[in-house]
């Protein structure tokens, strides 16, 4: 599970992952899944596996869960896996990653504040925002514009841009709270956000203009969470059991991604070749990540 729905999920994410992974089985009454080739993705020896963004070169980062449930963000490039650790932290998520291989994410330090980091070059920066206790950088584009989420002191949730050396703050009208999760290069937006009625919905930023992204039929949005440069657009529902189900938008066509025989399925990033990543959780309860290509569209007429 990339998020645990309605409270500041991106950290909430290693607390609730286990319960989820009980949850009963159930599918989505939507578009059924297109022709496609899932690979089971795994960091050897971890227990539980989240694959949450991929770039153009097919770089892939996320988060494992060792045998001792600790967590760790991980690279998976060319068939290799390296473990991404802030030293000194307790522990460690990667979040996104862009064109150039640059990693967004977080890390819990040893005072116990969480902090936002870039990881460029083989270099760890601390990106916070003045005054909060709780910094998270969920994503990147090829241009550096990095996108993020923190807690100002009385713990209210805000999400912010940070463009040139500046947060700018991203809220969507009328809502209780915003969540960013994706950025492209032309700097179009997607996450989630909860109206007044704590209902959540998808949420698209173009050109400064909000959209309102829900897929139709579905028992409860959960959010986008990635988007490349042809505007297609990956992201979660859950249905009636509160089971997660994928989906991509393309085109105006929403297609379900479910692993098949997963007890859910959560669809966290997309490149511009189209190829997908996310996790599910098998029948035996088991978390895995995966990588979904050669996506075929339902279409519609």
């Amino acid at each position: 599970m990339r998020k645990s729905h309605i409270t500041f999920g991106t950290i909430l994410l290693l607390v609730g992952y286990l319960a989820l992974a009980l949850s009963p089985s159930a599918r989505a009454a939507r578009d059924p899944l297109a022709p496609g080739e899932f690979i089971q993705i795994d960091v050897p020896g971890a227990a539980f596996t989240v694959a949450n963004s991929i770039n153009s070169r097919g770089d892939i980062v996320g988060i494992y869960f060792d045998s001792d449930f600790n967590q760790h963000g991980f690279l998976l490039s060319k068939g290799a896996f390296t473990t991404i650790d802030v030293p000194g932290a307790i522990f460690t998520i990667a979040l996104g990653i862009n064109a150039q291989s640059k990693i967004t994410g977080a890390y819990l330090d040893t005072s116990g504040n969480i902090n936002g980091f870039l990881l460029s070059d083989g270099a760890f920066t601390t990106i916070d925002v003045p005054g909060a206790s709780f910094t998270v950088l969920t994503g990147m584009n090829p241009q550096g514009d990095i996108l993020g989420e923190y807690k100002d002191s009385s713990d209210n949730v805000h999400s912010f841009l940070f463009s040139g050396g500046v947060f700018n703050p991203i809220v969507f009208p009328g809502a209780v709270l915003t969540d960013v999760e994706g950025i492209n290069p032309a700097g179009d937006i997607v996450g989630f956000y909860d109206d007044s009625n704590g209902i959540s919905h998808g949420l698209l930023l173009h050109k400064g203009v909000f959209t309102t992204i829900d897929v139709p039929g579905a028992a409860q949005m959960f959010g986008l969470f990635g988007v490349n440069s042809r505007d297609d657009i990956v992201g979660v529902t859950i249905d009636d059991s509160g089971n997660d189900h994928g989906f991509l938008l393309r085109g105006g066509n929403f297609t379900a991604i479910d692993v098949p025989g997963a007890i859910l399925t959560d669809a966290n990033g997309i490149n511009d070749r189209g190829e997908i990543v996310g996790d599910y959780i098998d029948g035996d309860g088991n978390g895995h990540g995966f990588l979904l290509q050669g996506m075929i569209t339902a279409t519609r007429r």
